[in-house]
């Protein structure tokens, strides 16, 4: 029995993975039942969910031939690193660094940094599309979190609201 669809055997493959690293994460909290449900049992029910999908997936990628070309290229290094990069970055300036000295630069910054960077993936970079779409993107976000759910993030750098 042979791959006949590369592509959903290592997606069904991800998705058993997902589901069995959450559900073990899932399983130190309190699970309860179904009458009683504890703060583990979404959790646990949407990993085991997720788990099976990825199982069905991948059986059927043994069984059905989807297509002749579907073959699994070769990774894409640049967008993974701009996306992950982006997202570390966000995380270290909305929060700071204390340990090494850097302040927190506040949600409007963390965004700007965090669409430029995200934004280097693609091939063509439009300075001015993405500064239209950090500039909504921290507008949105402020109404959003700051305005309406009322919490209590900083927004702009230490160094300027003191």
């Amino acid at each position: 029995m042979g791959i006949k669809s590369q592509k959903d055997f290592f997606s069904g493959l991800l998705l058993m993975a997902f589901g069995v690293s959450f559900a073990s994460g899932a399983s130190s909290y309190k699970i309860g039942d179904a009458a009683k449900m504890g703060p583990g049992y979404f959790p646990m029910l949407v990993s085991i969910l997720l788990a099976v999908l990825g199982a069905i997936i991948t059986l059927q990628s043994l069984v059905i031939r989807i297509n002749n070309d579907d073959k699994v290229g070769k990774l894409a290094w640049k967008p993974l690193f701009c996306i992950i990069s982006a997202n570390l970055v966000f995380g270290a300036m909305l929060g700071g660094l204390p340990r090494i000295g850097i302040p927190p630069m506040g949600m409007i910054v963390a965004i700007f940094a965090l669409t430029f960077i995200a934004s280097l993936a693609q091939d063509a970079f439009s300075l001015k599309a993405v500064a239209a779409l950090a500039s909504v993107l921290s507008i949105v976000s402020y109404l959003v979190f700051v305005v309406l759910l009322k919490l209590q993030l900083p927004v702009w750098p230490a160094f300027i609201t003191g």
